[in-house]
C-alpha cells in the first residue's frame, strides 16, 4: 500500500508580542493506516480565528497551549475520503478540530466529537462561519446574556466580522437599534449598507469618539465586548443603567500579553458600580448544548439570505500564517477561511 502523506503547520515557537513567520513551520508527515472505528478526512476549508493567538501562548486560560512542535489548533470542514466507521461514509462532509493541516486520521476514540455538516443549502463555509462558532458565539452572547429588547440600541465592536455582523442582525431582528464598529470606510460601508445596521462607526476616525457618542443618542444597552483597547473606552461612558455587556474576546489586548496600553479597571468598576451593569465574560462551548437549537433557528434565515455573512477566503495551507497574521491587524473583511483543497 502506498504512502499516505499530510501537510500540516506547527507552533515552531511562541511569539513575545505579535507573532510573525517564524513562530511557524510546515511540515510533511505520514498518516497512520485506519483501524475499526477511525476515519480518513481530507480538509475543504481551514478557519482562523483571533482566539488562536491564545493558543500560541503557555500563559494561564481557559484551555491548553498549543505545544512548541504541536499542529496549530483549527477547526476544518473536510470530506470523509475513508472510513471504517458505520456513521459515516465516503463523501460526507463534517466538522473537526483537525488543526492546520490538509488531511488527517481520526481516531474511533474521537469520531464521536466529530459533526456532520448542516447548512441547510447554504455553502459549506458557513459552516466555520455564520453556522459555525463564530455565529454560535454570537448567538449565545446574545440570548443568554445581552438579552436584547425591542427599542434598545446594541452596539458591537468588530462589527463587519463573522461575529460582530450577526451580533447587529440578531439585535435588529429583536426589535433593537444595531450600531456597528469597523475599522475603515470600506468595512463601515458595508456594516451600513451591506448588512444594514443602523449606524456604523469608524474606530480609526481621529473624532470616533464623538461619532459614536452621535450614534447612540439614547446611550447602550447591550455592548458586545470582542475587542477591548480604546472601543472600551469610547463604548463604556455610553453603558445605560442596567446595561448587559457579553464578553467574547479582547483581540486588542492579544498581542501584549492581555495587559493592554494602559490600566482600564478603575474606570470600568466605577461604570459597573454606577450604571448597574452586567459584565459576563464566556467561552461558547458552555452553550454547546444548544448547538442544534442555534442551527434551526438561525440556518434556514441564513439560506433564504434574511441573516447576511461576508467571507475572506485565501487560497492555500502555506498561507495561513501570512493570512493569521494579518486578521490580529484587522486585515481581512469577513469571516477568514484557507482554501486547503
Amino acid at each position: 500500500m502506498s504512502t499516505r502523506t499530510a501537510r500540516q503547520i506547527v507552533l515552531a515557537s511562541r511569539p513575545e508580542a505579535t507573532p510573525g513567520p517564524e513562530h511557524f513551520r510546515t511540515e510533511t508527515v505520514d498518516l497512520p493506516e485506519l483501524t475499526d472505528g477511525d476515519i480518513e478526512v481530507k480538509v475543504h476549508y481551514l478557519s482562523l480565528d483571533p482566539y488562536m493567538r491564545g493558543r500560541m501562548s503557555d500563559a494561564k486560560s481557559y484551555a491548553d497551549p498549543v505545544p512548541v512542535g504541536g499542529v496549530m489548533e483549527g477547526e476544518t470542514v473536510s470530506e470523509v475520503v475513508a472510513s471504517k466507521n458505520p456513521d459515516f461514509a465516503e463523501g460526507d462532509l463534517v466538522l473537526w478540530r483537525t488543526g492546520w493541516v490538509d488531511a488527517a486520521v481520526i481516531p474511533a476514540a474521537k469520531v464521536h466529537t466529530v459533526r456532520k455538516l448542516r447548512t441547510f443549502g447554504a455553502p459549506e463555509t458557513t459552516a466555520l462561519g455564520v453556522l459555525g462558532m463564530p455565529g454560535f458565539t454570537a448567538w449565545a452572547g446574545m440570548k443568554f446574556i445581552g438579552k436584547p429588547q425591542a427599542g434598545e440600541t446594541v452596539a458591537v465592536a468588530a462589527a463587519s466580522g463573522p461575529v460582530g455582523s450577526m451580533v447587529g442582525q440578531l439585535a435588529q431582528l429583536a426589535g433593537a437599534r444595531a450600531v456597528g464598529i469597523a475599522g475603515g470606510e470600506k468595512k463601515c460601508a458595508w456594516v451600513s449598507d451591506g448588512i444594514g445596521f443602523d449606524a456604523a462607526v469608524d474606530h480609526r476616525d481621529p473624532d470616533f469618539y464623538n461619532n459614536l457618542k452621535a450614534a447612540c443618542p439614547d446611550g447602550v444597552d447591550v455592548y458586545y465586548e470582542n475587542v477591548s483597547g480604546p472601543v472600551w473606552d469610547a463604548v463604556r461612558p455610553r453603558l445605560n443603567l442596567y446595561s448587559r455587556v457579553p464578553v467574547c474576546g479582547l483581540v486588542a489586548n492579544y498581542n501584549t500579553g492581555g495587559l493592554g496600553d494602559h490600566d482600564r479597571l478603575p474606570a470600568t468598576m466605577n461604570t459597573i458600580l454606577t450604571q448597574s451593569v452586567l459584565v459576563r465574560g464566556f467561552i461558547q462551548t458552555e452553550f454547546a448544548e444548544h448547538y442544534d437549537e442555534f442551527l434551526d433557528e438561525i440556518g434556514p434565515k441564513v439560506a433564504d439570505g434574511t441573516i447576511v455573512h461576508k467571507e475572506d477566503i485565501v487560497e492555500g495551507l502555506e498561507n495561513a500564517p501570512e493570512a493569521f497574521i494579518g486578521l490580529l491587524e484587522g486585515k481581512n473583511f469577513g469571516k477568514l477561511l484557507v482554501k486547503v483543497n
